[in-house]
């Protein structure tokens, strides 16, 4: 997830696009760079870190020109460094291009344009795209744009620019966001709409599959195809704080809506074309290193230990390999057995975790191989794993995790398939049905938001409570332990997961009439002995919520209410039945006047043992 900005007018481009990323940085911050056409042609600039960086070298050294494009980078592929940066340039430097998404074929574009002599020199998808362009130009840009766009797989909004239509500015929109900004002599594209609030309250906002050619007087809409769109301006009310949240109200809310986008782009170019096999390349090791793990120990902290604990069953029950999972603040401390043939996966948003990195370092020092998970590109987990799969979650702004621990989720079940296609520990056809349904989720999760007035409801019923319980079996349990632990983080009500089937050794014993509790059952090997515990805590007084699949109605014969989430495999069902028990916190926590997105005491990172 990365930030965009462009602009095209009289006024001097290069304070307006550094003004436009300042409000964008919280959509990437390992790299910024901007592309402004001078008096001398196209002149880029670029760096490594903070925003601050890139605007001490221009200070230094301006680049003075009416029509630019800049970019704030949060790494997917290439590591954060000057090279890396957007925005991008082909061979003659003649074209210019910032991008937000991913290219998922573009190795094979690459090895295209190698042959026929393009040299890269960067490690990004992006750079593939400005020398496509410049392999296509044949004196229009937007046509130039368009034939690149139908060569190209993935999810990417581009502003592109070239030094031989230096008055124009090309957008394009394909399940990325972007918007036009429309002054008076002068024009605008953004990522988000902070971005150009400032400069103008009136906006086209792009669809899926549309671009937009800007000069400083005109904005022409069109589709991919070339065929023109006319659309009434937006104008905003919002003041810059609310713009930044894309109209919601916390930044919690927004990154539990931004789930679906989230869930592509972590899934994006790992499964193949034809939706029969899981590809990671960044997972390094061979068929035979594989066959040759005895043992796998996953290791996190807080919400990043839920996503472990359904990572250990994804992998037990596809590979047939033991699983441990571990809190990483206790992992070195019990002597964990170590070998060579352990493969330790770690766990973590930030990528800085102090006690999941310690685990790392003790787990190397054993002589284990060690993969991580984490959202952030070049977090010195990711540099010292020897094999990392990245959450292309975007960056996460609220304290409670709630995209990052998703995103974590796709990331296990697409190891878990990879490790046994890898492996043949299941059929080709069981692939593709998993695969099949994975890619059904992120609808599915939109069909499941559509609940978010109903839920609100209950949680408002609930924040008069000072207790509650949730209870599930099997997968369910580990998504009860997370919607426990959102609970408590930004409610501060006291909540507590239990296993189902452990009530009656002592558990019961708490339960009391109208005490809210949470009951997940979307396991169908497991529905009937979850129902029987249920009735344990009805028989003494409890209110019981349900989550459980469409098609199962036997549920709500037993509980006071239900939600229910779409069909899916069994396996993936806690990457949709944890969305309401986020909302549910997200709305207990706005009925008690909490701030949510910085709750007491907790901080978004913690790198401190």
């Amino acid at each position: 997830m990365c930030g965009i900005v462009g602009y095209v007018g009289k006024r001097d481009s290069q304070n307006i696009l550094i003004d436009g990323l300042k409000k964008l940085e919280y959509r990437g911050y390992d790299s910024a760079g901007v592309a402004v056409y001078t008096t001398e042609g196209l002149q880029i600039k670029k760096s490594k870190g903070r925003l601050a960086v890139l605007e001490s070298k221009l200070e230094e050294a301006p680049l003075n020109g009416n029509i630019g494009i800049g970019h704030t980078r949060w790494a997917t592929h290439g590591k954060p460094s000057d090279v890396n940066s957007h925005p991008h340039t082909d061979n003659s430097s003649k074209f210019s291009v910032v991008h937000n998404g991913i290219i998922e074929n573009y190795i094979s574009l690459k090895e295209e344009l190698i042959a026929q002599g393009h040299v890269f020199v960067s490690e990004t998808d992006t750079e593939v795209i400005s020398h496509l362009i410049a392999s296509l130009y044949e004196g229009d840009i937007v046509r130039a744009v368009q034939k690149a766009v139908t060569r190209m797989r993935g999810a990417f909004a581009l502003g592109v620019l070239t030094e031989h239509e230096p008055e124009k500015l090309v957008a394009v929109r394909l399940s990325s966001p972007l918007i036009i900004g429309v002054g008076e002599g002068e024009n605008f594209i953004g990522s988000d709409i902070p971005a150009i609030l400032e400069h103008t309250r009136n906006v086209y906002i792009l669809n899926d599959g549309e671009m937009a050619l800007l000069t400083k007087d005109d904005v022409t809409l069109m589709t991919l195809e070339g065929n023109f769109i006319s659309r009434e301006l937006f104008h905003v009310d919002w003041d810059i704080v609310t713009a930044e949240k894309a109209g919601f109200d916390h930044f919690m809310l927004k990154e539990v809506y931004d789930q679906p986008k989230a869930y592509r782009d972590t899934m994006g170019a790992r499964i193949d074309a034809s939706g029969t096999k899981v590809l990671l390349p960044e997972v390094g090791m061979t068929r035979e290193q594989i066959a040759d793990i005895r043992n796998v120990h996953i290791i996190a902290c807080g919400t990043a230990f839920h996503a472990g604990l359904v990572g250990k069953s994804v992998i037990e029950t596809l590979v047939r390999i033991p699983v441990e999972a571990d809190v990483a603040s206790e992992y070195r401390y019990r002597s964990p057995i170590i070998t060579p043939q352990t493969l330790v996966i770690v766990v973590s948003q930030s990528g800085e975790t102090a006690d999941t990195l310690a685990a790392l370092r003790e787990a190397k020092r054993n002589g284990a191989r060690v993969l991580a998970i984490t959202n952030v590109v070049g977090s010195s987990i990711a540099r010292e794993a020897d094999d990392v799969i990245v959450t292309w979650a975007g960056p996460e702004i609220a304290v409670a995790s709630t995209k990052a621990y998703t995103s974590q989720l796709i990331a296990f079940f697409l190891l878990g398939l990879y490790l046994a296609q890898t492996l043949e520990k299941v059929e080709a056809g069981y692939v593709k049905e998993v695969l099949a349904a994975m890619q059904e989720l992120p609808k599915q999760v939109e069909q499941v938001l559509a609940q978010a007035d109903s839920i609100r409801e209950v949680a408002e019923q609930i924040a008069k409570h000072h207790n509650l319980f949730f209870i599930g079996r099997g997968l369910d349990f580990a998504t009860a332990l997370e919607g426990s632990l959102k609970l408590k983080e930004i409610s501060y009500i006291h909540s507590e997961a239990y296993a189902a089937g452990e009530l009656k050794h002592g558990t019961l014993a708490l339960i009391e009439d109208g005490i809210p509790v949470i009951a997940l059952a979307t396991q169908e090997v497991l529905f009937e002995k979850t129902v029987s515990n249920i009735k344990e805590v009805k028989a003494r007084g409890a209110q019981v919520y349900g989550i459980h699949m469409e098609g199962n109605d036997e549920l709500s014969k037993v509980v006071d209410e239900t939600f229910a989430i779409p069909q899916t495999h069994q396996l993936l069902a806690p990457a949709l039945s944890v969305i309401p028990l986020q909302l549910l916190s997200y709305y207990a926590s706005l009925a008690l006047g909490h701030d949510v997105d910085k709750p007491r005491n907790l901080a978004k990172s913690v790198t401190v043992e």
